[in-house]
């Protein structure tokens, strides 16, 4: 009776939907720092938490209860209302963008008829935040921080956004659930495998993790934007960079890898579409992760020029390919004819750069400490 109440009432349906989210994303957050822990260790050949619980399982409960307990300090000439609201301009509209993410056939809080254009549109509010935390912290790290995360946050959205504009070009529409419908046979990366290299290095930068993490990075900047936040106001940007890190995940799977329906078929049993969602998310997560236990960090001229002279003008291709495939009426396998050697052609061109722009051995001048 309870159930048929909840569901009878959009509102209170919505509302019970956005609190089971709301419960398991602290959860999640937990989950995913541990796991991360332990998947660094294991390729920097260490062991990761250990001393807290069976295996360090409780250092994630460990940490929480210390930032939910550690004094929240605020500089005496920050802006107060600008500093104070930092934190949630960054974590809510991550939190928003998941209402619309379907995690399977029949599991999403609502299914939005434009869906994709909803996500993009409201993930891209968290660029304002970095901002606030800047200039609201009054210290000259911080703005410079803040300023460095909204450059690269503004630069990378272009290509991401493009990368899903050449997926709802294909599909023809900007449901999340009929993309994934679109996808019963072939995914489509290997239809555009260029659009989905974009989209998963410009994520890697949305994330603002290696190599693109110079905006948080503490040699450089002190940890950047927040570095005058503690205790529970810094734990939530940490939130907000693992529910980003899952969103991402999510929706790269979704528009790419086919979702819940490839290979099994939407017609599958519901517990078969989560296992299959949580393995292509998984996928992506561990990726992640990978990436920034084993990439150096790049200079900011570098970062930038990467995205507008590289990033940004094969999306352009892409976008091109695909209005000539509908524009002729063309069969869908040509526009992976033409995108794989577009894609062979970024990746080399990514290859020089990271050629050219490394430290030569020079064997007159090697010594101990020298870059040379």
């Amino acid at each position: 009776m309870i159930l048929g109440m909840i569901a009878g009432n959009a509102w209170v349906d919505g509302l019970v939907r956005m609190g089971v989210i709301g419960l398991l994303v602290p959860v999640g957050v937990i989950a995913l720092t541990y796991l991360e822990r332990k998947v660094i260790g294991r390729l920097q050949m260490r062991l990761g938490p250990m001393r807290v619980g069976p295996y360090g399982t409780l250092q994630g409960f460990a940490d929480t209860i210390k930032l939910l307990t550690k004094e929240d300090v605020r500089p005496q000439t920050a802006d107060r209302w600008t500093f104070e609201l930092a934190p949630f301009v960054i974590v809510v509209p991550v939190l928003m963008a998941l209402v619309t993410l379907p995690f399977t056939a029949d599991i999403f809080v609502r299914n939005l008829t434009l869906g994709l254009f909803y996500i993009v549109a409201v993930s891209g509010l968290s660029i304002v935040g970095f901002v606030m935390a800047g200039w609201g912290s009054d210290n000259k790290y911080a703005l410079i921080g803040g300023i460095r995360a909204a450059a690269q946050l503004i630069s990378y959205e272009i290509p991401l956004v493009m990368a899903v504009l050449a997926v709802a070009m294909v599909g023809q529409t900007l449901n999340l659930a009929n993309i994934v419908d679109n996808q019963s046979d072939v995914p489509y990366i290997l239809y555009q495998p260029l659009a989905f290299i974009i989209f998963t290095v410009a994520g890697l930068a949305e994330l603002y993790r290696q190599p693109f993490d110079i905006p948080v990075a503490e040699s450089e900047v002190v940890g950047g934007p927040f570095v005058e936040y503690s205790g529970i106001r810094w734990s939530m940007f940490q939130m907000g960079e693992f529910v980003n890190l899952v969103l991402i995940s999510i929706l790269g799977s979704l528009i790419f890898l086919g979702g819940w329906n490839w290979p099994i078929g939407s017609g599958a049993p519901g517990i078969a579409q989560f296992v299959l969602m949580l393995v292509k998310t998984s996928a992506f997560i561990l990726f992640f992760m990978w990436m920034r236990a084993s990439m150096p960090r790049l200079r900011i001229d570098q970062l930038m020029s990467y995205c507008w002279q590289l990033l940004l003008p094969f999306a352009f291709l892409q976008i091109i390919i695909n209005g000539l495939v509908l524009v002729y009426g063309w069969p869908d396998p040509v526009m992976a004819i033409l995108s794989f050697p577009a894609t062979g052609a970024a990746l080399y061109l990514t290859y020089r750069a990271a050629r050219a722009s490394g430290v030569h051995y020079q064997p007159g001048f090697q010594g101990v400490g020298s870059v040379l």
